[in-house]
């Protein structure tokens, strides 16, 4: 594993389950993030199911809004898709995170996934920052 990248997904739950995902910080605005792929992220044609992209792309893209906030928490409103190529089992696949934009509740960005600079996908998204403290976690 690249020295540079730190594996983020060290707890319990969907991303530690299918593989984890590297994390590594360029900039204030830059991130980049990577995943190789592997038997259990293929669809029935033999290439990376658009779900696991999908979720793959949330989740860099969301530790990247994390980390330009100082680690406040943050979750996604809204995530825009695009699927432009494909991967395939032993691929590695690099994300590129820039923020667009920061205001004081939300955080704008674009991400570019890809395999061998090939593009596959690109999204851009918005990320709203959750104010723990005064947020009313009760459910009804």
């Amino acid at each position: 594993m690249d020295s540079n990248f730190e594996q983020i997904s060290v707890k319990p739950g969907f991303m530690k389950h299918n593989g984890g995902l590297l994390f590594r910080t360029i900039s204030e605005k830059e991130y980049e993030f990577k995943s190789k792929i592997n038997e259990k992220h293929l669809n029935a044609s033999g290439i990376t199911h658009g779900g696991y992209i999908a979720a793959l792309i949330d989740a860099g893209a969301g530790t990247s809004a994390y980390r330009s906030t100082n680690n406040l928490p943050c979750v996604t409103i809204s995530l825009d898709l695009k699927f432009i190529g494909a991967s395939k089992i032993n691929d590695e696949i690099m994300g590129n995170v820039k923020i667009l934009k920061k205001t004081k509740t939300l955080v704008f960005l674009f991400c570019e996934l890809k395999c061998e600079d090939k593009i596959i996908a690109s999204a851009s998204g918005i990320w709203k920052i959750v104010n723990i403290k005064t947020q009313n976690l009760k459910t009804k």
